[in-house]
């Protein structure tokens, strides 16, 4: 028989976040826990299973054959003991707090004008928004939910695609007035190019050069911590910048933005998605709600 005074579910839940969160130190904070009875309730845990679980260095931990048996089925566990408790309650509405990341462009032009009918669909959710264009560690973070643009890289999380943007260099008919409308690439490097201060995918922006692709380097008096401030400050007339057709289009429209080199333009495409950290197919009700919203009401122009 199981000890009454054993808590393995919790054992098992601190366990598994010391693997995803890569250490000791990441887990407690995440639990509101010291370090050391972190470390300690592993160790009570190890002792408890009769085999180590994880081989400790100075600098990481390392999963030994039974710690990677264990955590695997653990994940399955946890997941499993989440969907039950859902099913057994009599509240089956979506209900508590979604933390939610997203780049600057998307927050303005899609996330923030679709929360006032996400919060009337779903009064018991709150939001908590953060708008950055620097790439999180969502379980770092304790983030639900991040929108990201660009190739996606971290393997640990799972994404769900929102849309596809075409990218655009633009320039206020200001600018391009004082300055000259360029009619080839290697003209940019008499340009104020405008560019984020975070290090892209890509470093530079692509051009289609006889049949090759070229990237042109942008270089201007002027970063930005995000595409929206590029945004303005290409409207306010200080240089070329480039932007999502999303940003874009309504200025390109009423004039205030004028698209440049596009017969040199490659067609490049970023796809955005919604990403979430994913424990065997598993969400909680809250979130799937805010996924499911964003993909039924976002509609990303090419």
């Amino acid at each position: 028989m199981a000890r009454l005074d054993v808590n393995r579910s919790g054992e098992l839940d601190v366990f598994v976040r010391v693997i995803e969160l890569g250490g000791f130190s990441a887990a407690a904070r995440a639990f509101g826990m010291t370090p050391s009875a972190v470390s300690k309730l592993v160790a009570r845990l190890e002792q408890r299973l009769g085999t180590r679980l994880v081989n400790r260095s100075t600098r990481q931990l390392q999963l030994t054959a039974e710690g990677c048996a264990f955590y695997e089925r653990g994940v399955r566990i946890l997941a499993d003991l989440d969907e039950a408790e859902r099913c057994a309650s009599v509240h089956d509405t979506p209900r508590g707090r979604v933390r939610v990341s997203a780049n600057v462009p998307f927050g303005h032009h899609f996330l923030l004008p679709l929360v006032p009918a996400f919060l009337a669909c779903h009064p018991e959710v709150s939001l908590e928004i953060s708008l950055n264009d620097e790439v999180i560690d969502l379980l770092e973070q304790r983030t639900d939910v991040a929108v990201r643009a660009g190739p996606l890289k971290d393997s640990r999380l799972v994404a769900r695609q929102l849309g596809r943007t075409r990218l655009v260099v633009v320039g206020s008919p200001a600018y391009l007035a004082e300055r000259g409308h360029p009619t080839h690439p290697d003209q940019l490097a008499h340009h104020n190019l405008l560019a984020t201060q975070h290090v892209r995918a890509r470093p530079g922006w692509p051009m289609r050069l006889g049949g090759e692709e070229r990237l042109v380097v942008p270089a201007g008096n002027t970063q930005a911590s995000d595409g929206e401030a590029l945004h303005r400050l290409a409207v306010a007339g200080l240089g070329l910048t480039r932007l999502a057709t999303f940003q874009a289009q309504a200025d390109i429209h009423a004039g205030r933005l004028v698209p440049v080199l596009e017969e040199w333009n490659p067609g490049d495409i970023e796809d955005i998605h919604a990403v979430y950290v994913g424990q065997g197919g598993h969400l909680p009700l809250r979130v799937r709600a805010f996924l499911d919203f964003l993909a039924e009401h976002v509609s990303i122009p090419t």
